[in-house]
């Protein structure tokens, strides 16, 4: 699955076998957000992680918001998911 615009903003689900997988995948994205310095909305739980990406203060999705899912998209790639 890839990246999806939803009112605004940049959104991506990955199915996970379990909880821990999913927190080890948000986990992952930390670096990539720090990196960065944009910070996703994430909600996590057994079997998924859906994070949400936007610019607030430019009221939508920036070239930031696409820097930023390339990036997580490279560091969740170990997770074959």
């Amino acid at each position: 699955m890839s990246w999806t615009e939803e009112n605004g903003t940049l959104v991506r689900t990955f199915r996970t076998p379990d909880f821990m997988t999913a927190f080890n995948l948000v986990s992952a994205v930390v670096s990539p957000a720090e990196g960065l310095s944009h910070h996703p909305d994430i909600a996590f739980g057994w079997g998924y992680v859906r994070i949400t990406l936007t610019t607030h203060d430019s009221g939508g999705i920036t070239e930031l918001d696409h820097r930023l899912a390339k990036a997580i998209d490279i560091a969740v790639k170990p997770f074959d998911l």
